[in-house]
């Protein structure tokens, strides 16, 4: 067995805060990286066709096929509208929305989707 050792834990958001609080500049490149994200998700909060644009180019970037990202885009859009109506009925919570997905899969495809 190991030492056990105290360990300091931080999510993204908190890993954030303490590389813009480095002093050195050493972490000049990540803060302005940083700066640069942080303007392009505004921009994007401003116009939602630049987030869309960006996730494309990315997709792209990976080497999908342009048929295969168009696809991706759809099926978004399609999703994103039938848990519009889902919630417009009042479904409610993770598990109500696994059992529909699971009804729609074995309707369509003759499969379940199952969590393990």
């Amino acid at each position: 067995m190991g030492k056990k050792r105290k360990v300091q834990c931080a999510n993204t958001e908190g890993l954030f805060r303490i590389i813009q609080s480095i002093p050195s500049s050493k972490a000049e490149s990540c803060k302005r990286w940083l700066a640069k994200v942080g303007y392009e998700r505004i921009q994007e909060i401003e116009d939602p066709e630049l987030a869309q644009k960006r996730m494309r180019a990315l997709y792209k970037a990976k080497g999908y096929p342009d048929s295969w990202i168009e696809k991706r885009t759809r099926g978004i859009a399609i999703r994103e509208d039938l848990t519009d109506q889902w919630n417009k009925t009042g479904v409610k919570g993770e598990k109500e929305y696994a059992i529909l997905t699971s009804e729609i899969s074995k309707a369509a495809f003759g499969v379940t989707t199952v969590r393990a």
